[in-house]
């Protein structure tokens, strides 16, 4: 493992500590409020957390098969050597929403290419594969058996995309933003605040912390609060 791999391990590993609300809360603070994906995107299973930089993926919808299509990178699914270690796959649907836009085999693929997890905003096929793959999270609207050649392809890849947002209409995601998605749903960090982010939330948390700990041992609520700031 490299230095920026180790880094990037470092940073998920500090963030799965945290939760998506104590980090939209810093960021929201910060002038970022528009930073939460569509509520509707959520986890396969509850206890999933994903977190990385994104590995960005736009789709489009696309009535032509493969011998109809010119782009090379994805006719023969070269795409996935660009994969690295630690990154989110972040697959914006372009409004398609009957389709599996990822499944099993596109997953097994992206893991073994490095890649920390997969966020849809759209539709996953082969759910029942999906949560008995270990340590791979997955994110997305919706599930459905429908396959994805003849009504919907990849149209870029490691591009800005844009993913319909939870306060705005859609929310822009650079390639090497970080992702962060735990039950509650999923943010954007944009990759320049990531490290000032982090570092607010932890200290966050630990300050909720201790308010917790407070109120637990029947300290006064009103108390906590005027001591602490937060509740």
């Amino acid at each position: 493992m490299n230095h920026a791999e180790a880094k990037v391990a470092d940073t998920a590993a500090r963030l799965k500590k945290l939760y998506t609300a104590a980090v939209y809360d810093i960021m929201d603070e910060m002038g970022l409020p528009n930073q939460c994906l569509d509520l509707s995107i959520k986890p396969l299973e509850r206890a999933m957390r994903i977190a990385g930089p994104a590995f960005t993926i736009a789709c489009a919808a696309d009535a032509r098969v493969d011998w109809e299509y010119d782009n090379d990178e994805v006719k023969r699914f070269t795409f996935f050597r660009r994969m690295y270690l630690g990154c989110v796959v972040v697959v914006s649907s372009g409004g398609e929403n009957r389709a599996g836009h990822w499944g099993e085999l596109m997953s097994m693929s992206s893991k073994a290419r490095g890649a920390a997890g997969v966020i849809i905003d759209g539709g996953i096929r082969d759910g029942n594969i999906l949560m008995g793959m270990e340590d791979w999270p997955v994110f997305s609207r919706y599930l459905s058996p429908i396959e994805s050649k003849g009504r919907t392809r990849i149209r870029a890849i490691e591009e800005p995309i844009a993913v319909a947002g939870a306060l705005t209409s859609q929310v822009r995601i650079n390639p090497g933003d970080w992702l962060f998605g735990d039950m509650d749903g999923v943010v954007v960090i944009p990759a320049k605040s990531v490290d000032e982010v982090l570092r607010k939330a932890e200290a966050i948390g630990g300050i909720e912390d201790q308010a917790r700990e407070e109120i637990r041992n029947g300290g006064d609520v009103t108390a906590v609060f005027e001591k602490y700031g937060r509740l």
